[in-house]
């Protein structure tokens, strides 16, 4: 059957390689992201895509309106893959006060990685598919272990673990799945920059027990077998895809 998807930050990486499984099944798939010239470059046999930022109230409730629209009412899919490493990604402002960076790491990691899922999610929350929903998160192995660094980007996407696990409780009689995918190091993605040094890189793939990087793919076939009939009563949960990096727990 013809589902609904919609996946966010599908312009790119993760996103866009969820886009592509989900089309390839036929289903009907709109892809949302931050930059527009990003989303018309993506090739995605079929899909529709709309520009928004999800980390504002304006732009999640735009984005839930023009899919609600564009799928006269219903969303069966719901895949939220917008993130990234939000100081990087948002430029600070003021002056050189150390306290007011670590305000906007944490404030721009919380906005990208945890208000755009969220604001979303409750847009679109009435009109999932009952029964038969899914509501996918993308978490990430630093929410299980740290994010080596300063803890902002880990603790935003560990943000989406509770949140998971209420809506798991809260939608679970409606007959709707929700669960979060937490990939270790992926490579092709936007998410490290253009280029990793040869050393760094054979240092996070000798950390693997698999002996090579997680690709998007692996993501994305995670993800549309969550969403499919086998995964129906597969709830609730944090499912690692890392290659044994983190252990299960």
């Amino acid at each position: 059957m013809t589902r609904n998807v919609v996946i966010t930050g599908g312009g790119t990486g993760i996103g866009l390689a969820a886009a592509r499984a989900f089309a390839a099944e036929g289903d009907r798939v709109l892809i949302l992201g931050r930059r527009a010239e990003v989303l018309e470059k993506a090739d995605v046999p079929g899909a529709l895509t709309y520009a928004a930022d999800l980390s504002t109230v304006q732009g999640a409730r735009g984005a839930a309106e023009f899919a609600l629209d564009a799928f006269g009412g219903t969303v069966d899919v719901l895949v939220h893959s917008a993130g990234g490493i939000g100081g990087r990604m948002v430029a600070a402002e003021g002056g050189d006060d150390p306290l007011d960076a670590v305000a906007h790491d944490w404030n721009a990691n919380f906005r990208m990685n945890t208000l755009t899922s969220v604001l979303l999610t409750e847009a679109l929350r009435e009109h999932l598919a009952a029964p038969g929903g899914r509501i996918l998160f993308l978490s990430s192995i630093a929410a299980l272990r740290g994010s080596g660094g300063g803890g902002a980007y880990g603790g935003a996407k560990a943000a989406l673990h509770p949140y998971t696990f209420d809506l798991a409780k809260a939608l679970g009689p409606r007959g709707i799945t929700v669960n979060a995918v937490a990939p270790g190091y992926v490579e092709d993605t936007e998410f490290f920059g253009p280029a990793m040094p040869e050393e760094e890189y054979r240092r996070r793939v000798g950390a693997i027990p698999t002996g090579r990087a997680g690709t998007p793919d692996d993501i994305a076939a995670t993800l549309l077998w969550l969403a499919s009939p086998g995964g129906g009563h597969v709830t609730g949960q944090i499912v690692q895809v890392n290659g044994g990096e983190v252990l299960g727990r």
